[in-house]
């Protein structure tokens, strides 16, 4: 099945009934007076989260969605049955934007979460709901209100608890293939991986987590070069980045330096997302010799002195059982430690937020770009992204000596 992340749809509530103008006739039956019922209220229109998809594909060939009208009210005081609501399901971890305020709407990330989206217009009155003292034989009513009309923006973000990230051909899709249950493509040429892919990594039969494997950035993926940095949005919920560095690059470049490039790409990205641990792990390990290994952990530790380094080979099962077991530690130890410190948890709800927004606008910039809007908006966006009115510059995380 094809992976599609992004998707616009359009969503239309129904319209209220209208009031019923409508007096009472019976024989015998003396200054009946009025009788005509309201009407019944619009359907709404729901998301629905669904564990069973993956994707937003579906909209690409339905884009459009209708609820129904109340009915009009009746004579004898009858209500008009409301319109019936419906409820289009979309993937875990869809954010849910509106596309013409701009307004993100809801972040639907638990099963079977339920978001209005577009509400239901009101109800007409009918003319028995107008009767008083002074008017016993009103003539007014009122019509149903339209219902909500509205495009939305989709975008999905996966829920994973680690992300791989790194160059093309780092060893990615090995990797996440020889630690779980997941099938992605592997070949021996860059961009293998077009999609991004689950898989869960069981360490014991009550202990596991979700890794998460990206397509490979490049020098310029946060500006649109290569795959660009669209994908980069589903790590935005993961609690642990792994980046994984090639030590015997085919190209002969300086994995030292490859490192400090797709984390600088990261940075322009999203700083806050900078934020989140960042383990670091040299994979293809059984590619060179011990003496070489050594000096690349120890130039690596110099470069990054505060991250967990690995030494890593998926194919020659190199420190794999390490690494999943103290990444599950990890996952467990941080989970505590929220429940626990309630300083910690408001930081991890602060910086989730922060990280959203960075998605957000990073998002909107690379939309004008495609668009072809004018370098006056662009610029409104850099402004935003960079929370002030001056040029947007990234801070260098780390510098190679």
């Amino acid at each position: 099945m094809q992976f599609i992340d992004e998707a616009s749809i359009r969503v239309q509530a129904g319209k209220g009934g209208n009031g019923c103008l409508s007096f009472r006739r019976e024989k015998y039956v003396e200054r009946g007076g009025p009788d005509g019922g309201n009407g019944g209220v619009g359907g709404n229109v729901f998301l629905v989260a669904d564990e069973a998809l993956n994707t937003l594909i579906d909209f690409r060939y339905q884009p459009a969605y209708q609820a129904r009208n109340g009915h009009g009210g009746g004579s004898r005081n009858k209500t008009g049955a409301g319109g019936e609501d419906i409820y289009v399901k979309v993937p875990m971890g869809t954010t849910v934007v509106d596309e013409e305020t701009q307004e993100v709407l809801g972040d639907l990330s638990a099963s079977e979460q339920v978001l209005l989206v577009a509400e239901g217009g009101a109800r007409g009155l009918g003319n028995a709901t107008f009767k008083s003292s002074t008017n016993r034989t009103p003539r007014k009513t009122t019509p149903g209100k339209l219902g909500d009309i509205r495009r939305l923006r989709l975008q999905l973000k996966l829920l994973a608890d680690v992300g791989l990230l790194g160059l093309p051909n780092a060893g990615k899709s090995t990797l996440i293939g020889q630690v779980s249950a997941a099938n992605p493509k592997v070949a021996d040429y860059p961009f293998t991986t077009l999609a991004p892919s689950l898989g869960v990594v069981r360490i014991a039969a009550d202990a596991s987590f979700v890794m998460a494997d990206i397509p490979g950035l490049i020098v310029g993926a946060a500006q649109g070069a290569g795959l660009g940095a669209q994908f980069l949005r589903h790590l935005s919920r993961t609690k642990v980045l792994l980046h994984l560095v090639d030590v015997a690059p085919e190209d002969q470049s300086d994995p030292i330096d490859n490192a400090l490039a797709i984390e600088q790409e990261l940075a322009e990205y999203s700083e806050a997302l900078m934020e989140r641990p960042i383990w670091i792990g040299l994979s293809k390990v059984d590619q060179v010799d011990e003496d070489t290994l050594d000096n690349m952990l120890e130039q690596m530790a110099e470069t990054f002195p505060e991250r967990p380094i690995y030494a890593l080979s998926a194919l020659g099962d190199i420190g794999l059982t390490a690494l999943t077991r103290d990444l599950m530690q990890f996952l467990q130890d941080q989970q505590q430690v929220a429940l626990d410190d309630a300083d910690v948890a408001s930081y991890l709800a602060e910086l989730e937020r922060r990280i959203s927004d960075d998605v957000y606008l990073h998002s909107q910039r690379m939309r004008a770009k495609r668009q072809g809007d004018g370098d006056d908006k662009i610029d409104d966006i850099d402004d935003d992204l960079s929370g002030d009115g001056d040029e947007p510059e990234t801070e260098v995380i780390y510098v190679r000596e």
